[in-house]
């Protein structure tokens, strides 16, 4: 847990928080769309361009020496943050979005028609889309795992749609949209019985705990430096050293040649033959230094502050007669997500921005859930490490007054 100084002192790291918007104190309860950045991370941006801006490998110069070097060094680093097996099996994207993509249009030569790929009803769009393309690509079965009324996954569901046919499984590690955690560990184990492969997706994870990539056992973890106090533009697809080499490029150009003539080119090695073009260099440095910043603190009582913190939060939410909360999952994690009555998501939402409160309202792109909860959207409040239990309280008295006014 953190105590009201190192809470202060954490604060203080992120210097939008001390801004007024509306004029009312910033309240920033938005955070599962993107999280505010530290100090740290802007700085970072900033000596890039400021003292080493030049483009990455191959050069002579003094300038693209050093930011080669701070660019693998950040490569280092997220391995060493996600306990990957080797820095060859960071690939650098533009987030986790594109991330799914390479994956699906890399894997198109590896299926046929009749192939089975599983997903869940709690998946983004992101989670969704470059699925049924492949499918479409290939002729392959996209299945969907249904939910318990809470809102878990329902696993004996899952159980009886893996078979020899499965060849993918694709999973949220936690839910953007109401905030579930699935059991990823019990979910890659089945997926491994049939020989399938799995990829997780951990957008909505790797800024609440630690992910050890090398225990959870999957093939595939992809996630977003801008949800994880690090800049926009850049994000992570880890895969295991051997699956990526069987992977044929997805994009031509740049770094991911070795060689090319007008007759032939010859493909780069890991994890260059996946990165085309000039990469984001400012934001694999700044990203780096946000997993830096992360593993500066006790990431237990960070983790255990935002958990004490969703846990009165929804109980404040449970003790308001015209709020419903979406789903009661066995575990539940950054943010929870509500309707009001009869109130419009988007009205609520405008109100609470008056008085300075950010929060999201809409289908969180993930409609098939919506239509699934027979909703056409919610109002979420997602929480970060830097949310107190005072801006809880103030959003709670906001809201109590919308009930009356709405």
């Amino acid at each position: 847990m953190l105590n009201d100084i190192e809470l202060t002192d954490l604060r203080q790291q992120f210097p939008v928080l001390s801004q007024q918007v509306n004029d009312h104190p910033l309240i920033y309860l938005d955070n599962a769309a993107t999280s505010q950045k530290p100090l740290c991370v802007l700085e970072a941006i900033n000596t890039y361009y400021r003292d080493i801006n030049a483009n990455v490998h191959r050069a002579s110069h003094a300038l693209s020496a050093q930011a080669t070097s701070a660019y693998e060094n950040a490569r280092d680093i997220c391995a060493q943050f996600i306990n990957a097996n080797s820095s060859k099996e960071i690939i650098w994207t533009r987030g986790t979005t594109e991330a799914i993509n390479l994956i699906a249009n890399c894997l198109t030569t590896k299926f046929q028609a009749g192939d089975e790929i599983i997903i869940s009803t709690l998946e983004h769009h992101a989670n969704i889309v470059p699925w049924q393309m492949l499918a479409q690509r290939t002729g392959a079965i996209l299945k969907v795992i249904p939910l318990l009324p809470s809102t878990d996954i329902d696993m004996q569901a899952y159980k009886l749609l893996l078979s020899d046919k499965t060849k993918l499984v694709a999973v949220s590690h936690v839910s953007n949209a109401i905030g579930t955690v699935n059991p990823i560990e019990e979910i890659i184990a089945l997926a491994k019985q049939t020989n399938a492969k799995v990829l997780i997706d951990g957008a909505q994870a790797i800024s609440h705990w630690d992910v050890d990539v090398q225990a959870l056992g999957c093939d595939f973890y992809v996630f977003s430096g801008h949800k994880m106090y690090g800049p926009t533009g850049i994000g992570v697809l880890w895969g295991k050293e051997t699956l990526l080499n069987q992977l044929p490029p997805w994009q031509g150009g740049g770094e991911m040649i070795k060689a090319v003539s007008f007759e032939h080119t010859t493909y780069n090695e890991l994890p260059f033959k996946f990165e085309a073009g000039t990469p984001n260099i400012a934001g694999t440095i700044s990203l780096a230094r946000a997993m830096t910043f992360l593993k500066s603190y006790d990431r237990q009582a960070l983790a255990d502050h935002e958990a004490e913190l969703l846990a009165y939060t929804t109980a404040q939410l449970e003790k308001m007669p015209r709020i419903k909360i979406i789903g009661s999952p066995q575990h539940r994690a950054g943010g929870i997500s509500f309707t009001m009555g009869d109130a419009h998501n988007g009205d609520v939402g405008m109100l609470l921005d008056l008085q300075g409160i950010a929060v999201r309202t809409g289908h969180h792109c993930a409609q098939p859930l919506m239509q699934s909860l027979n909703l056409s959207g919610t109002i979420r409040v997602s929480l970060a490490i830097y949310n107190t239990k005072a801006e809880i309280d103030f959003f709670i008295t906001a809201l109590n007054e919308l009930q009356d006014l709405l």
